[in-house]
C-alpha cells in the first residue's frame, strides 16, 4: 500500500517538472508564430505603400517570362534578349507564374474582366510580401540562434531589417536579388555554425571535438535544408556562390577560427555527401524546369556567366568605379546604420577577445570574411549595382546588432534575455533623428520617386477599358471574331528610355497592343571590337536624333509602323514630336494634333538625364474618327 502512494506521488512531480519547459517551448513556438504573422502585415502594407517604379529587372526578369509562362505567346509579354538566349533560370518567374496561375483559375470566364485586371497587378505584390517577411524573419532567428533567444542584440536584428529604408523601398520588389536574400537568410540560419569550431571539451589526447554533429536526424535535415536553399540562390543568381565559397573555405581552412576542430573524417563525409546529393537535387530540379521552359536542355548560370564575364555584354548596361560598393553600395544598403556596420566588421576580427560563445564569434568571423570576398570579387566585374549585394543585408545587420544596442539601451549584456521592463534607452535625439531620415527616405523614394512610370500604365489600362470594352478578354480567346481595323491600332507608343515602365504585368490585357524603344545588347560581337564600339540600339539612335529616329519610324516613301493612339514620353521629347508633325514637318501627312491627355510629376532628381521632367501621355487623334469607341 505505502510503496503505491510512493509511486502514485511520484508521477505528478515529474510532470511538474517536465512542464516548465514543454511550457517554455510552447511560448517560444507560440511568439516566432506570431512575430511572423507580424512581419507579414508589416510588408504587406510596405508592399502596398510601394508605388514606384526602381529598376527594369523588377519586371522584366521575373514578371514578363512569368506572365509568358501562364498566358502564352499571344499574351503581349515582353521577353528581353536574356529569355531568348537562356541567360535566366525559370524557376524564379515559376513563382510568380503561381500567382497568376491561381487568379486565372479562381477568377475563371466569369469575373469581370477590369477585377480580374486588378488582381493579377496585386498578385505578385502578395506573394513577393511573404518572401520578403521570411527574409526578415529568419534574419532575427538567425541573430536568435547566434546571440540567444529572446536577447536585446536578436530584437535589435529584427529593428534593423523592418527600419531599413533600403528593404522598405525594395524588399517587396520582385528582383531575383530579394528572392536571393531570402533563400540566402534561411540557409544561413539552417547552417551548422558548430561546423565552424565547437568549444574546448576538455579532452587534450585528440585535436578534434568530441562534441557530437549530425547524429540526429533533425541535425541532418537542416544541414540538408541549408544546402538545398543555398543551392537554389546559387542557381538563381550564380554570384551567389561566392558567400558560400567564403563560409566553406573558413570551415575548412579554420583560419582565424577559435574551439576546437570538428573536422574528423565522419564530418567531412557527411558534408560531402550532403552536398553532393542537395546540389544534384536542385541542379536536377533547375534542368528539368528550364527544360520545360526553354523546349531544350539548358544550363542558365553557365550561359549567365558566359555573356556576361567571358563576353563581358555587362558593361553595355554601365560601368562602375572599382570602389562602388564601398562608396556607394554598403552605405546605400545600410543608411544610417552604416556605421555600426563598419564597427561590426571591424571588431570581429577579434571576436575571440569578446564573451561571445565559439560558435557565435566564429559565425561573426565567417559572415565578415563573406561579406569581404563577395565585395572584393564584384568589385572587379565592370557593371554594378546596389542591390547585387543586398543578400550581404542579414550579415550586415547580425554584425551591427550588438554595437547598435549597447549605443542606444542601457542594456548591460546585449546577449542576455531583456524584457521589455529592464530596457532603457539613451542618445534618444540621435536615435529619433536616425528614424525620422530612415522615414523620409524610405517614404519619399517608394511614394513620390519615379511614381510616374507605374501611374502611366494605370492611365493606359483605364483608357484601353473605356474605348475597347469587347477587346478585355484574358487570355485572347481563341476563336474571337477577327476585326481588322482593331488589329491595325497601336494603342501606345512609349518613346522612352528602354524599359523605362512595366510592362504587360501593369498594361495586362492582351489585345492592347505597346510598342517601346528597345535596347538589345551587341550579342556577337567580340570585346573591344569596333562593331561593338559603333553598335547603338533603338533608345540611343532615338536620343542622339529624335526628328531623324521619328522619320525612320513613319518614313515618307514606303511604308511605316501603325501609328499609335497614345504617344508617351518625357517633356524633353515633345519639341521633336511637335516638330515632326507640325504642318510644315515632315509627317503633316498623318494629320496628327497632339493634345496631352495626362502627366506627372516624376520626382525631385533622376539618374538618367532622358528622364527628367514630367511623363506626359498625348492623345494624337489618329483613330478618333477612323476608329470610333466602341458602344
Amino acid at each position: 500500500m505505502s510503496s503505491g502512494k510512493k509511486s502514485a506521488s511520484k508521477a505528478p512531480s515529474a510532470t511538474t517538472r517536465s512542464s516548465p519547459k514543454s511550457h517554455v517551448a510552447a511560448l517560444v513556438t507560440a511568439q516566432t508564430r506570431e512575430a511572423l504573422a507580424v512581419i507579414f502585415a508589416f510588408r504587406l502594407i510596405n508592399a502596398l505603400c510601394v508605388r514606384t517604379f526602381f529598376q527594369p529587372d523588377e519586371y522584366f526578369q521575373a514578371l514578363e517570362p512569368a506572365w509568358h509562362m501562364v498566358f502564352g505567346d499571344d499574351s503581349g509579354a515582353w521577353l528581353t534578349w536574356e529569355w531568348k538566349h537562356k541567360l535566366r533560370s525559370s524557376l524564379h518567374p515559376a513563382v510568380f507564374a503561381i500567382g497568376y496561375f491561381i487568379v486565372q483559375s479562381f477568377g475563371g470566364p466569369g469575373m469581370d474582366p477590369r477585377t480580374k485586371a486588378t488582381w493579377l497587378v496585386v498578385a505578385p505584390k502578395v506573394l513577393q510580401t511573404g518572401f520578403a517577411a521570411l527574409s526578415d524573419w529568419y534574419s532575427w532567428r538567425l541573430a536568435e540562434k547566434l546571440y540567444g533567444h529572446g536577447s536585446a542584440a536578436a530584437w535589435s536584428v529584427l529593428l534593423m531589417t523592418l527600419l531599413n529604408p533600403w528593404q522598405w523601398y525594395t524588399s517587396t520588389r520582385s528582383f531575383s536579388n530579394c528572392f536571393e536574400t531570402t533563400l540566402t537568410a534561411m540557409a544561413l540560419y539552417y547552417w551548422p555554425w558548430e561546423f565552424l569550431g565547437t568549444e574546448d571539451d576538455g579532452n587534450t589526447e585528440s585535436k578534434y571535438s568530441s562534441t557530437p554533429l549530425f547524429e540526429t536526424w533533425s541535425q541532418i535535415y537542416s544541414l540538408r535544408l541549408s544546402l538545398i536553399l543555398a543551392a537554389s540562390a546559387v542557381l538563381l543568381r550564380p554570384t551567389n556562390v561566392l558567400i558560400w565559397m567564403a563560409i566553406g573555405t573558413m570551415a575548412l581552412t579554420r583560419a582565424t577560427l577559435g574551439g576546437k576542430s570538428p573536422l574528423t573524417r565522419r564530418n567531412l563525409l557527411i558534408i560531402y555527401r550532403e552536398v553532393l546529393l542537395c546540389g544534384s537535387f536542385v541542379l536536377g530540379l533547375s534542368l528539368l524546369a528550364d527544360w520545360q521552359y526553354y523546349g531544350e536542355w539548358t544550363f542558365p548560370p553557365l550561359t549567365f556567366l558566359h555573356f556576361n564575364v567571358t563576353q563581358d555584354i555587362a558593361i553595355f548596361y554601365g560601368r562602375n568605379d572599382w570602389h562602388y560598393f564601398l562608396s556607394q553600395g554598403i552605405p546605400l544598403l545600410c543608411t544610417t546604420i552604416t556605421p555600426f556596420v563598419l564597427q561590426g566588421l571591424y571588431k570581429s576580427l577579434d571576436a575571440d577577445k569578446s564573451n561571445w560563445p565559439v560558435a557565435t564569434s566564429n559565425a561573426l568571423k565567417a559572415l565578415s570574411f563573406t561579406i569581404f570576398t563577395t565585395i572584393v570579387s564584384l568589385s572587379f566585374v565592370s557593371h554594378k549595382e546596389v542591390r547585387f549585394i543586398t543578400p550581404l543585408l542579414p550579415a550586415f545587420h547580425i554584425l551591427a546588432a550588438p554595437y547598435i544596442t549597447s549605443f542606444f539601451t542601457t542594456v548591460a549584456d546585449v546577449a542576455a534575455a531583456c524584457p521589455p521592463p529592464a530596457l532603457g534607452w539613451k542618445k534618444t535625439p540621435l536615435l529619433a533623428a536616425g528614424l525620422t531620415v530612415n522615414v523620409i527616405i524610405g517614404g519619399y523614394l517608394s511614394y513620390f520617386h519615379a511614381a510616374a512610370p507605374i501611374k502611366v500604365m494605370s492611365f493606359l489600362r483605364t483608357e484601353f477599358e473605356n474605348t475597347h470594352p469587347k477587346h478585355l478578354a484574358i487570355p485572347r480567346p481563341a476563336n474571337a471574331t477577327a476585326d481588322f481595323d482593331f488589329e491595325q491600332e497601336l494603342f501606345a507608343l512609349f518613346l522612352t528610355p528602354c524599359h523605362a515602365t512595366p510592362w504587360r504585368s501593369h498594361l495586362v490585357y492582351p489585345s492592347l497592343r505597346a510598342r517601346a524603344l528597345t535596347c538589345e545588347p551587341p550579342v556577337g560581337t567580340a570585346p573591344g571590337s569596333l562593331q561593338r564600339d559603333l553598335y547603338r540600339d533603338e533608345t540611343r539612335r532615338f536620343y542622339a536624333d529624335k526628328l531623324g529616329f521619328l522619320q525612320e519610324l513613319w518614313p515618307a516613301d514606303r511604308p511605316g509602323e501603325d501609328m499609335a493612339r497614345y504617344i508617351v514620353g518625357f517633356e524633353t521629347v515633345e519639341p521633336a514630336l511637335r516638330e515632326y508633325f507640325d504642318w510644315s514637318g515632315p509627317g503633316a501627312r498623318h494629320k496628327v494634333q497632339l493634345k496631352e491627355v495626362w502627366s506627372s510629376w516624376n520626382g525631385l532628381f533622376s539618374d538618367d538625364d532622358r528622364k527628367a521632367g514630367r511623363l506626359v501621355v498625348w492623345a494624337t487623334g489618329y483613330y478618333d474618327t477612323q476608329l470610333p469607341y466602341e458602344p
